[in-house]
């Protein structure tokens, strides 16, 4: 006999009322199953068919088949997904597809000047089939009795392109402005090759290096230029679902944490920066961070270390 059966039965119905298998499965289990698919949750799905196998041994055969017709249609569905984003990335404009974080709130410094003030920044990024744009820029400020004693600068540039899942290609354009470092401008530009040892949902690992190329103006009038070298390393942790702990050496900045080593054979720096974030909401989240800004061969007058400590609210856009 032919099984005939009718559109309107749904995924459940997948063998006719008279064939001895449908009557394996009794009607709340099959409904309580159709439910879950209704959902379109994976998990949820699996974790019904699970229990429905174990409590109804004789209907494996039918639970199976409500099984692999939904993960047909899930697997269609995100190729389909999958697809019409590719196809939008492709015809986005330059200005499209841009995301990024907005920071605001105060920090506390030791080393070359011991204040307290106000510190911003900004980062944004953008994802493309191959291609990842950063920016990012940031402020230290404080200025008191008509002196200012805290005068920060930072701007980098950072476009990498993806050769396979774990390895890429970056470039780096960096500006730094700190007077009380001793320093008027510090340029820097690097290439080279990224590893992204880690990229699961709650943890991010990845390692880059590659040789680097540095100009530093002094706050006296002289200039070098020196061959360096960089190393960096990014690490994210997200602990729990609102608690994100960053500790990064990485020259894509301090939306998480980073940390970048320039090395030469005269002068090698490291910027060092822990920190943790406290999601408020969707959009919105509390950071605090900690800053370790070593120069080995500082200008006369300035000390090697540099600490920061920064209390920041971030919103996401």
């Amino acid at each position: 006999m032919i099984c005939r059966i009718p559109a309107t039965l749904g995924p459940a119905a997948l063998l006719c009322a008279s064939c001895p298998a449908l009557a394996m499965l009794p009607e709340p289990v099959r409904a309580m199953i159709d439910a879950a698919i209704a959902t379109n949750d994976e998990a949820k799905v699996r974790t019904v068919v699970e229990i429905a196998k174990q409590t109804n041994p004789d209907a494996v055969a039918e639970i199976d088949a409500m099984l692999t017709a939904f993960e047909t249609r899930l697997t269609e569905k995100k190729t389909a997904e999958a697809a019409a984003k590719e196809a939008a990335i492709r015809s986005a404009g330059l200005f499209d597809n841009w995301s990024g974080k907005g920071e605001f709130g105060a920090f506390r410094a030791t080393g070359n000047s011991s204040n307290t003030g106000i510190t911003a920044g900004l980062s944004v990024a953008r994802q493309g089939i191959a291609w990842r744009h950063r920016l990012t820029g940031r402020v230290d400020y404080q200025r008191a009795n008509g002196t200012t004693t805290r005068e920060q600068y930072l701007a980098r540039y950072e476009p990498n392109y993806e050769l396979s899942d774990k390895i890429y290609l970056y470039a780096l354009a960096q500006y730094e402005r700190d007077r009380f470092q001793g320093f008027s401008g510090r340029y820097a530009i690097s290439g080279g090759l990224g590893y992204q040892a880690l990229k699961r949902d709650d943890i991010q690992l990845s390692l880059k290096t590659g040789p680097a190329y540095r100009v530093t103006e002094f706050t006296d009038g002289r200039s070098e230029s020196r061959i360096a070298g960089l190393a960096a390393l990014d690490f994210d942790w997200k602990i729990t679902e609102r608690l994100t702990l960053t500790q990064d050496a990485n020259a894509v900045a301090e939306a998480g944490g980073s940390a970048v080593a320039i090395i030469d054979s005269r002068n090698t720096t490291l910027d060092l920066v822990t920190g943790l974030n406290a999601a408020i909401s969707s959009k919105l989240s509390a950071r605090f961070s900690y800053a370790v800004e070593y120069d080995s061969n500082p200008p006369p007058g300035a000390v090697q270390t540099d600490t920061l400590s920064r209390v920041t609210l971030i919103y996401d856009f």
